[in-house]
């Protein structure tokens, strides 16, 4: 029996809310239902009070009240026009005290009923906003001094026509009047504040799942892109494309993979392709270099897109070597001992942001091609870098070369096959070991 209350109560203060109602509108709603339950209880309540205290008031005036509150009600919860609703019922909590007073007597044979036409007021501040609430107000202290008038100057003809009430029952429904009106406003303030509460901590709970969500969404788009470009990507609606002078691009080919798939089952092809390719995401991270895309068993990264490294063509070449020596060492990583072939070109290229719908960044120029062709004519396990790449670095790597080799779109081109970084106390200049055509 206890628990049928709260849904009791939940039920009647949700009713009448529409899908389309914000937390506000639903939060006036229920307090007017809430203020309508409160006032239409009092009413019926200070009859009977009146009649066990000994005077017999006429029942018609709070009987109207009662029934015009109940059907107001009911036709908000038929119609759901919650406008007429609270103009109509504020109407009748400003209107029906004052009328109610007038036909028992004045203020003191009352005990100051009027009183209860507060509640129209206060009830515009909350089902209104403060500006709407100031007409309400001032009528309800028009028909204060109105009556306050006629009483002043009808004193002593009401008082004789009127039905006597004793100065004891007069005085006990002043202090229960006040009681009364303070007890409601205070509810209603009290549970229109711990509704807002409740609003502001699920508002704060959508907002911190709304970050969350964010944070997911921009961690996913920074996984796709590099942040520069996601930031313009969120803010720019534009076509995002760039030209730069001078990036260093890298190819890393995994050789004979595909006649090695062959033989294996899908799960395992991609067990072994993400085992490799994610190591290789965390040593571009580690060496603040920009992966661009995998296509197949190639993986693609760049150097100089941003302003993180400024000797991004040295980076880029230490990257290199440092995926070369892993798959060389870690056979957990490289269960299969795989080799690569490794090609590095710099300069000019064109980047940007291809399509709208599952959009990639991706490279294009001269430059990607070199690198990529570079790439598939290389030696497994070795590393080969174009000619300006090589005179770059030529006083930081020890290098094999040059050796002509035949690019398809480019003819004889000069290719040097990079060994590994030279010790600190080696001099600057270029080092080169001659090595045979292979």
């Amino acid at each position: 029996m206890s628990q049928s209350k709260p849904s009791l109560f939940g039920g009647l203060s949700s009713a009448g809310f529409s899908p389309d109602d914000d937390a506000e509108t639903r939060l006036k709603k229920s307090l007017l239902i809430f203020a309508t339950g409160l006032v239409s209880l009092g009413s019926m309540l200070w009859l009977f009070l009146y009649w066990q205290l000994g005077p017999k008031f006429s029942s018609t005036a709070p009987f109207v009240f009662q029934l015009l509150l109940v059907t107001n009600l009911v036709f908000f919860l038929r119609s759901g026009n919650f406008n007429f609703f609270r103009y109509s019922q504020l109407a009748l909590f400003l209107f029906m005290p004052f009328v109610v007073q007038w036909s028992i007597g004045n203020f003191i044979t009352a005990s100051g009923l009027s009183l209860w036409g507060l509640l129209a007021p206060i009830g515009a501040v909350l089902f209104f906003g403060v500006r709407e609430s100031a007409a309400w107000f001032f009528a309800y202290i028009f028909l204060t001094a109105l009556s306050g008038f006629f009483d002043y100057f009808l004193a002593d003809s009401v008082v004789a026509s009127g039905p006597r009430v004793p100065i004891r029952v007069s005085v006990f429904f002043f202090a229960l009047n006040f009681a009364a009106v303070s007890t409601i406003v205070y509810l209603l303030l009290r549970y229109s504040t711990q509704e807002k509460a409740k609003a502001q901590a699920s508002l704060e709970e959508t907002h911190r799942l709304l970050q969350d969500e964010q944070d997911r969404s921009e961690r996913l788009l920074l996984n796709i892109l590099p942040g520069p470009i996601a930031e313009r990507l969120k803010y720019e609606k534009q076509t995002i494309a760039d030209g730069f002078a001078d990036v260093t691009v890298m190819f890393v080919d995994i050789v004979n993979f595909t006649k090695l798939a062959e033989g294996m089952s899908p799960q395992q092809v991609f067990a072994m392709l993400n085992s490799i390719f994610s190591s290789f995401d965390e040593l571009a991270e580690k060496f603040g270099m920009e992966k661009i895309k995998t296509i197949g068993d190639a993986y693609m990264v760049a150097g100089g897109l941003n302003n993180e490294q400024d000797n991004y063509s040295r980076a880029i070449c230490e990257l290199a070597l440092a995926m070369r020596d892993l798959l060389r060492t870690d056979f957990e990583v490289n269960s299969l001992h795989l080799e690569v072939r490794i090609g590095i070109g710099t300069g000019p290229i064109v980047a940007g942001v291809v399509g709208k719908k599952k959009f990639i960044y991706d490279l294009w120029g001269d430059t990607v091609n070199l690198a990529s062709r570079i790439t598939s004519e290389g030696l497994p396990g070795m590393v080969s870098v174009d000619e300006r790449t090589y005179r770059r670095l030529a006083s930081s790597f020890e290098f094999l070369g040059p050796q002509i080799i035949y690019l398809k779109g480019k003819g004889n081109t000069p290719v040097y096959r990079l060994v590994g970084s030279l010790p600190d106390q080696t001099p600057a200049g270029p080092t080169v070991t001659t090595e045979a055509p292979a």
